[in-house]
C-alpha cells in the first residue's frame, strides 16, 4: 500500500490542545470491524462493551519529565535537553537544542544544586550521549527540575496540570517520553467498575519513545523502518491472556502500545503469547491482522502515521478512513488529549 492511502484532511482546530475537563468526559466512536455503521457516544459507556471473563490490557509505563533546561558553562547560552533513554549508569541518549556548538566535553549547568551534564559524543542518528554529574540522580533531576515533554502538535508550553493529566491513572513504571494516550480517559472509579464486573485488568509495560512521532517519509508502506521500544510481558500476564482465550473470552487492548507488545510476543500457530522482554520494532499494517487482540480502544492518530496503519489491521482500510472522516465532520478532538475510538471484536457485530 501507499503511505498516501492513509492521508486525510484534518482541520487544525480539531487537534486537542488541552485535556477534557474530566478524564471520562471525552467522546468515543464505536466502529464494528466488519459491517455496520459507526456511532459516537460518551467514553463512560466503554465498560458496557466488556463482558465477564474478558481481560483488558493496560500499559503501565510512566512518562518521564524528560525535558530539561540549562545553561552552557562559560557562555551562558541556554540549552534544552530532551532525554530519550538511559545508555548506562548516568549516561543518557538525548536530543539537544541548540546542538551544533555542543562538542564532546561541553558542560551544561542545570540548577543551583550543582547538577550538570557533559556531552560525551554526537550519535549517528543526530542525538547525543550525555553524562550527568552532581548530588542528585538522573530521575531525581527530571522529577524536580524537568517538564513533561508534550507532543509537537500541542502548540503551547507545558503547564503544571500536564504533570498529572499527561499520565494515566495507572502509570507506574518510569521510562516513557510520550503517554499511551488511550489510557488517559480512565479514572480509578471506572477501572474499579470494570474489575467489579468480572473483567481482569492486565498490566504490561512498553516505554513509548520519541520515535512514535517520527514521520513516514517513504512512498510505499513496506519500505518504512520502524523505531524500537522497550517492553516487558510477565509470565503472570501472559498466562491470564492465554487463559482468557482458552475459556472463550476476549482480549481488549487499551492503546496501540499494548497491541505492539502482545503481537510481538504472539505465536500465530497457537494464538498464545509468550512472556518476555526486550525491544520491539514490530510494524503492523494492512493486510496483516492481529493474532492476539480482539478489541482495541485507541485515540485518533496523525495522517499517514504508523499508528493509523496499525488501526487499519483491525478493520478494513476504507471503514477506518470513513470513520475518521465522520470524526472530522462531527468535530471530534484528535491526538493525545482528544477523543477515542473503540474497534469492536467481530463477535459483537
Amino acid at each position: 500500500m501507499k503511505v498516501s492511502d492513509f492521508d486525510f484532511n484534518l482541520p487544525r482546530e480539531l487537534i486537542a490542545q488541552h485535556p477534557a475537563e474530566h478524564r471520562e468526559l471525552s467522546h468515543m466512536m464505536v466502529l464494528p470491524r466488519v459491517s455496520g455503521d459507526c456511532h459516537i457516544e460518551k467514553f463512560q459507556n466503554f465498560k458496557n462493551y466488556l463482558e465477564p471473563g474478558d481481560c483488558l490490557i493496560l500499559n503501565n509505563t510512566r512518562v518521564l519529565s524528560a525535558r530539561l533546561w540549562g545553561h552552557r558553562d562559560g557562555s551562558g547560552g541556554r540549552v534544552q535537553a530532551f532525554l530519550q533513554e538511559p545508555i548506562h549508569d548516568k549516561v543518557w541518549k538525548a536530543m539537544l537544542r541548540p546542538g551544533r556548538r555542543l562538542l564532546p566535553g561541553s558542560k551544561v549547568l542545570l540548577n543551583k544544586n550543582d547538577n550538570y551534564f557533559k556531552v560525551v559524543e554526537h550519535l549517528p542518528d543526530g542525538c547525543f550521549a550525555i553524562e550527568f554529574f552532581g548530588p542528585d540522580g538522573v530521575y531525581d533531576v527530571m522529577e524536580h527540575y524537568g517538564c513533561i515533554p508534550l507532543p509537537p502538535y500541542i502548540d503551547r508550553e507545558p503547564e503544571e496540570a500536564d504533570k498529572e493529566r499527561y499520565q494515566t491513572v495507572y502509570a507506574q513504571v518510569p521510562g516513557a517520553v510520550a503517554a499511551p494516550t488511550a489510557g488517559l480517559h480512565f479514572t480509578p472509579e471506572i477501572l474499579k467498575e470494570i474489575e467489579a464486573s468480572g473483567v481482569t485488568l492486565v498490566r504490561i509495560t512498553l516505554h513509548v519513545g520519541a520515535g512514535t512521532f517520527k514521520p513516514v517519509k517513504v512512498e510505499n508502506v513496506e519500505d518504512h523502518h520502524m523505531h524500537e521500544e522497550k517492553y516487558w510481558l510477565t509470565e503472570e500476564s501472559a498466562d491470564i491472556i492465554n487463559n482468557t482465550h482458552a475459556a472463550g473470552h476476549r482480549v481488549f487492548c487499551v492503546g496501540t502500545t499494548t497491541v505492539r507488545v502482545l503481537e510481538t510476543c504472539a505465536d500465530p500457530k497457537t494464538r498464545k503469547v509468550v512472556a518476555g522482554s526486550g525491544k520491539t520494532s514490530i510494524f503492523l499494517y494492512p493486510p496483516k491482522k492481529p493474532v492476539i487482540v480482539d478489541g482495541l480502544l485507541t485515540n485518533f492518530h496523525l495522517p499517514k502515521s504508523t499508528l493509523l496503519m496499525l488501526v487499519c489491521t483491525f478493520a478494513e482500510h476504507d471503514r477506518v478512513m470513513n470513520a475518521y472522516q465522520k470524526a472530522v465532520e462531527h468535530q471530534m478532538h484528535f491526538f493525545s488529549y482528544g477523543d477515542c475510538m473503540l474497534l469492536l471484536p467481530q463477535d459483537e457485530e
